[in-house]
């Protein structure tokens, strides 16, 4: 079905008009009358609409989006080379990420600022809002960046559970930090997950993480590529919190 984002949503029976890159992605799918389609107003709220004609739809009642996790999950992410972001972007956004936070660290080969940095982010959330689309989000997961690691550690330790990945970490587990939430949770649970760049974190900024209040993880024994590691945290987390069910 198709699925589009707009700014508000219609009351139940009135009539509303695609407009914009709506509009134009409405056209491609050539919509037909009586055919079913979904406006979302981004938040969570999905409104089910059926085409009158053309680009203009015939809203129906609003409801929860069901496709939303049970869980707010940020995903926190030391600047990758290429197009590593990109990948991590769109994947995370089909899991159920709430947001996803870019950062520099010590070991990142790529580090865009300014002008440069504003050009990606627009790109990113682009990718996100197409992702969240195809995928039947009900929200579309921020994309932006802290100015600093340190930032970024102070910003992702005001989760509930704040979590960093760490490949030099033998002890303390994901399941074991999961197993620390309370249950039942009150209200939708906050998590942070922070992954490093291509050469990982210093011990120095694990230090730094560890004082500012997260947790450091391990993701098991196998060492993971820079675009693995959030995807395979954020997958284990939502299936743990029965996100996946």
């Amino acid at each position: 079905m198709a699925r589009f984002f707009v700014d508000a949503l219609p009351a139940a029976g009135e009539r509303f008009v695609l407009t914009g890159e709506n509009a134009e992605h409405a056209k491609v799918l050539r919509l037909r009358p009586g055919e079913s389609v979904t406006l979302c107003d981004g938040a969570g709220t999905d409104c089910p609409c059926t085409v009158a004609e053309g680009l203009t739809l015939t809203a129906g009642p609003s409801l929860p989006c069901a496709a939303e996790p049970n869980a707010a999950v940020s995903l926190w992410l030391a600047f990758p080379k290429a197009d590593k972001a990109e990948h991590v972007i769109q994947k995370a956004t089909e899991l159920g990420a709430a947001e996803l936070v870019f950062f520099p660290s010590r070991y990142c080969v790529s580090r865009p600022e300014g002008k440069a940095l504003d050009k990606k982010l627009e790109r990113w959330q682009k990718i996100a809002r197409s992702a969240a689309e195809q995928s039947g989000r009900g929200v579309i997961p921020t994309v932006r960046a802290a100015a600093s690691f340190h930032d970024a550690l102070r910003q992702a330790a005001e989760a509930d559970l704040p979590i960093l990945f760490y490949e030099n970490e033998e002890q303390y587990s994901l399941r074991e930090a999961i197993g620390s939430l309370p249950v039942p949770c009150a209200g939708k649970v906050r998590i942070s997950l922070m992954t490093g760049a291509e050469g990982g974190f210093s011990a120095e900024e694990i230090t730094q993480a560890r004082n500012a209040g997260l947790r450091i993880c391990t993701l098991g024994p196998r060492i993971l590529r820079c675009e693995t590691a959030p995807l395979a945290g954020l997958t284990a987390v939502l299936y743990a919190l029965g996100a996946m069910d």
